[in-house]
């Protein structure tokens, strides 16, 4: 009815339009005239954190431990852990296909396994040698295919998908904005990305 009103009176006075509609609904302008208070707003990501929900605690415990062996922090930029990784991780595999629910879920049940067979611990407890004693049975040479074996499909898919996730972030790319170019590696040029990361289960 007020709205029915409004327009009624604008097609009456249309001189008076301007001053009509800032006073009606939906007007852009406040009481006085004057614009109102904008809103300051961030992106979802910088406001909180993600909340896991797919993996159980000790499956997200183990690949945030999975994730800091394989993509610790280098040359000053930030590592798996510093990017939100294991979080992203969790949130991409709980939208994928039911086999690449399988293989995570399988893949870091079995490293917690190993770790309770091996050492009585839990996988995130134990320490950077007895990871890599159950981490170098399952590593495979590079293939176009996956290893037939799960268990050597799990580690070489998450070790690419924790690389890839990482220097995608946005911490990754703060990092590598603000830092000075670097040399590459064997000398000769500069490069103001990033270096090839370690991966300390590789055999040297």
């Amino acid at each position: 009815m007020k709205r029915r009103r409004l327009l009624q009176a604008i097609a009456a006075s249309p001189a008076a339009a301007p001053a009509l509609l800032a006073q009606g609904p939906g007007s852009r302008l406040g009481q006085a005239g004057t614009a109102p208070a904008r809103i300051a707003t961030v992106p979802a990501g910088e406001a909180a954190t993600p909340a896991p929900r797919f993996f159980s605690p000790i499956q997200l415990e183990t690949l945030r431990k999975l994730a800091a062996t394989l993509m610790p922090p280098l040359n000053g930029n930030p590592g798996a852990i510093e990017a939100g990784v294991p979080e992203f991780l969790d949130f991409l595999a709980g939208s994928s296909p039911a086999a690449r629910q399988k293989l995570y879920r399988a893949g870091l049940d079995h490293l917690e396994a190993e770790a309770k067979r091996l050492h009585a611990k839990s996988f995130p407890s134990l320490e950077d040698g007895q990871i890599d004693a159950i981490l170098k049975p399952m590593l495979a040479p590079w293939t176009y295919d996956p290893p037939a074996d799960p268990r050597k499909h799990f580690l070489a898919a998450a070790r690419a998908d924790i690389r890839a996730a990482t220097l995608n972030s946005r911490e990754w790319a703060a990092a590598a904005s603000s830092a000075p170019s670097r040399r590459r590696r064997g000398g000769g040029g500069t490069v103001g990305l990033y270096w090839l990361p370690i991966d300390p289960t590789r055999p040297a």
